[in-house]
């Protein structure tokens, strides 16, 4: 019986550890508003990936992604940025953006593709969506994402 009891015991012990770990990996997600010239705001739902682990993950093995929804990548300072696709099976479109959430550019990346996508210039942030999906909303170079600081600080 003492057996039993041991064996409940740690089948109860992994369950709970396997219960713990999967809270641990969920993603801190939230909505931005991009605010899109002559015409009204659209909103995409987005993991933040923002330590140095979430941004190598990123969206590597997915398997879909829906419209209005993504990853905003968030680095502590301006730089050139560079993505690639490696183990990233769906298409992307990737908008880079600067620190006041100006769009400086976008620009589509192919699945499992080991080329880097480079920004133009210096950005704080990169915003990957569904390929295409800028376009289906009608979000361009020049609009602004709003992008609520506070919610970026771990």
């Amino acid at each position: 019986m003492n057996s039993k009891f041991n064996l409940r015991f740690l089948l109860f012990v992994f369950v709970l550890n396997a219960g713990f770990a999967a809270c641990s990996q969920q993603k801190q997600t939230t909505v931005l508003s991009i605010e899109r010239e002559n015409a009204a705001a659209v909103e995409v739902t987005v993991e933040i990936a923002r330590t140095d682990e979430e941004r190598a993950k990123g969206l590597m093995f997915r398997k879909n992604l829906p419209d209005g929804e993504g990853m905003l990548f968030v680095f502590d300072r301006d730089q050139q940025l560079s993505f690639w696709m490696k183990n990233t099976i769906i298409p992307l479109s990737i908008a880079y953006i600067a620190s006041d959430g100006h769009i400086i550019e976008i620009k589509d990346m192919q699945p499992n593709d080991l080329n880097s996508v480079k920004s133009s210039r210096s950005v704080r942030y990169a915003l990957e969506v569904p390929q295409g999906w800028f376009g289906r909303a009608n979000v361009k170079t020049g609009d602004v994402v709003k992008i609520d600081l506070s919610l970026l600080n771990p």
